[in-house]
């Protein structure tokens, strides 16, 4: 019988790779944690999720922007924000989440290794300069790849990380500009954009599709389209990126686009966000017979198995949905899988959760979705505006839908834009997952004044709408 070093090796410590470290830890298994950056949490914790959930989250304080609709458009908490006012929160969660893993590592007894990894065959990797004691081959009985993405960068444009930049150069930006042009209207394109837009910074939001974010219910983003617009962003949507340079004029300088169509877009900075590639680059796949696609990621079964049946892979270097959430599900997982071990999950039934300003948040199926699978749905609906939670936040733009079978009432979809909207949606997910009608929310009593009253408005919307 073969002897390794570990039962299993994590390669990457993000949401994924935490938490299969972790469950095989918690299963008894000899596991180590290889992490290539000096700090642990992947680009979650360091330049991705955390940083601009924070970012947004201090925008929207400082700016005032929540309590507008009270004490209307001129109210702020601060004038003349700078980048700085924004790190000062960015940095302190940053280093909290980062203690936070590593205790969680430790305390688990997962064995933590700062070093570039890169296979040498099948079973073995070595890596690079291990604590300054040079380089270590390290054996595993099991493998799960989880090191994440990197913002694509097309070699054709002038990077500086100043003014042409992709979303991991946000942190190190000098100073806010007044005018910004954004290429790629994806989660995260959108998410920057209306964080910017709140501050007050004229967005140019640019896209190749003809709508934005098209997995989500059209109704929410025709609702998020509205609102960025009337924020002074300007959309332009089924429009081709062929050129992008800086200018230098005097002590002025800009970055111009040139559009496909013709069309012009002058900006101080050029956030480009047209998605991200896998980060395998370094690891040397093909000694372990691994071949990813051209965007460098990898492809696995519902085991989350690589072709090779002891390398599993899971987070975003496997591709769609690429959240936090969702992968450390797949993290928890892949190590069960590893080592046999039976497991329950409803993967049509994760949340997800958009950052825009408006916050969106579904679970479930939606109305397109319904409507091609042939299935008969009812609708109903809560407006925030009608909810006293809703009045006394200042939130009047914010929705609850819900989607149920007509003839069944069983909950199919639910779908919010507005205040909270990722924690609301939590009480859905619930229903959803244990076959819950639309009844449920009729008979439930909630907490008054609550945002959660939503639901039992919009289930007596629904209800209603049957009796015509």
């Amino acid at each position: 019988m073969v002897s390794f070093d570990y039962d299993l090796v994590v390669i990457g410590s993000g949401p994924a790779g935490q938490r299969a470290a972790i469950q095989a830890a918690k299963l008894g298994k000899k596991t180590a944690l290889v992490e290539r950056r000096a700090v642990l949490g992947g680009v979650c914790i360091n330049t991705g999720t955390i940083p601009s959930k924070t970012l947004r989250e201090a925008v929207l304080y400082l700016t005032g922007y929540r309590l507008r609709g009270i004490y209307g458009e001129s109210y702020v908490v601060k004038q003349n924000i700078t980048m700085q006012d924004l790190l000062l929160r960015v940095e302190h969660v940053i280093h909290h989440e980062i203690d936070v893993t590593r205790h969680q590592l430790l305390r688990n007894g997962v064995e933590v290794f700062n070093a570039e990894a890169s296979f040498t065959d099948p079973h073995t990797i070595r890596l690079g300069e291990v604590n300054g004691s040079g380089e270590k081959a390290v054996s595993a009985d099991n493998y799960v790849i989880a090191t994440g993405t990197e913002a694509t960068r097309d070699p054709q444009i002038p990077f500086d990380g100043q003014n042409i930049l992709v979303c991991d150069d946000i942190l190190g930006l000098k100073r806010l500009p007044r005018t910004l042009a954004i290429v790629g209207a994806g989660v995260i394109g959108s998410e920057y954009a209306s964080i910017f837009a709140a501050l007050g910074i004229r967005v140019t939001l640019v896209d190749r599709l003809l709508r934005l974010l098209p997995f989500v219910d059209q109704e929410v983003v025709e609702a998020l389209d509205y609102h960025l617009r009337q924020n002074r962003m300007t959309i332009w949507l089924g429009e081709s990126v062929g050129a992008i340079e800086r200018v230098e004029n005097g002590s002025d300088s800009h970055v111009r686009i040139q559009l496909a169509s013709g069309k012009r877009i002058v900006a101080e900075k050029v956030l480009y966000s047209i998605g991200r590639t896998g980060a395998t680059a370094r690891l040397n796949l093909q000694a372990a017979g691994l071949n990813p696609d051209d965007r460098g990621r990898l492809k696995v079964n519902s085991a989350f198995q690589t072709e090779v049946p002891h390398i599993f892979a899971a987070g975003d270097i496997i591709g769609f949905p690429s959240l936090a959430s969702t992968s450390m599900e797949q993290g928890r997982l892949a190590a069960c899988h590893a080592f046999g071990v039976e497991t329950q999950s409803a993967p049509a039934l994760f949340p997800y959760g958009i950052y825009t300003i408006p916050e969106i948040s579904f679970v479930g199926r939606n109305e397109e979705e319904l409507t091609q699978q042939n299935v008969p749905y009812e609708v109903g609906k809560a407006n925030y505006r009608e909810i006293a939670r809703g009045q006394i936040l200042g939130d009047d733009i914010g929705m609850l839908k819900l989607l149920f079978h007509r003839d069944k009432r069983e909950l199919l979809g639910v779908h919010i834009i507005g205040e909270s909207a990722s924690e609301l949606v939590h009480i859905g997910q619930a229903v959803l997952t244990f076959g819950g009608k639309i009844d449920y929310f009729i008979s439930n009593v909630f907490n008054y004044p609550t945002l959660a009253e939503a639901y039992k408005i919009a289930a007596f919307d629904g209800i209603n709408r049957l009796a015509t």
